[in-house]
């Protein structure tokens, strides 16, 4: 099954190949963007990928989330997810969680065993404890920052996490770690857009509590980026 990866190991070469193969990954939340980023890690040889996330398949995730269909209504994204990815490569080691990532669970994770932590958490609270947590092991942590109301891909960028601008989840997690007196232990790479559009469709369709308008193209390139800073990282980490 390996000659699926001939592409990317003719780019990267054998030696940054056999580290992707035995990199540890753990995204949380597989919604709009961490769907996203899982196929693109598993089409690139990842071989160890842990999914978390404790939703299932609803009509309103068929617009954005990968493994979303209207076959699939009703069941664990995890579950779902998780067949997908096997489809595409039998002999990675996906494990499927469904389950929320809280801070007082956090020894349940076991984040300690992971290479990269890609944070795809909507909830504030979840979200500051997951980014506190993880920056304290020696894992990479990346982090997608709101990826609704946004249109333009042009306009989507990463930073390091107080840099980053026009965000109001970033906005808001930073008051929120502030008031706490809390930070990262070390710098989180974040993929965010200072776009933000306006629901113009508000009272005209069903809308599930606070959510807002999104756009595949949007999540997926949030995704897909994510994936790009674990592959670069990887090939850096390689050529040193």
């Amino acid at each position: 099954m390996q000659d699926i990866f001939n592409r990317v190991e003719l780019l990267l070469g054998r030696e940054t190949m056999k580290r992707i193969t035995s990199c540890r990954i753990m995204i949380v939340g597989v919604g709009g963007v961490g769907s996203w980023c899982a196929e693109s890690l598993v089409r690139s040889g990842i071989g160890h990928l842990t999914i978390v996330d404790s939703d299932s398949v609803c009509a309103s995730n068929i617009n954005r989330q990968l493994m979303a269909t209207t076959a699939t209504v009703g069941r664990a994204k995890v579950d779902v997810l998780r067949e997908r990815l096997l489809e595409i490569n039998p002999d990675a080691d996906v494990t499927a969680m469904q389950r929320v990532y809280r801070g007082e669970d956090n020894a349940f994770f076991r984040l300690e065993d992971y290479d990269y932590i890609i944070d795809c958490i909507d909830s504030l609270k979840d979200k500051m404890a997951l980014l506190l947590n993880a920056t304290a092991t020696k894992a990479t942590v990346l982090s997608s920052m709101g990826a609704a109301l946004k249109m333009d891909p042009s306009q989507i960028k990463v930073a390091e996490y107080w840099k980053v601008r026009g965000c109001p989840l970033g906005a808001a997690l930073r008051k929120k770690m502030k008031r706490a007196g809390q930070k990262p232990a070390k710098p989180v790479m974040c993929v965010y857009s200072e776009e933000l559009l306006e629901n113009k469709g508000i009272g005209e369709v069903p809308r599930e509590g606070n959510s807002n308008g999104t756009l595949a193209h949007i999540t997926a390139i949030f995704g897909f980026t994510l994936a790009g800073l674990v592959m670069k990282d990887l090939t850096a980490n390689c050529a040193q």
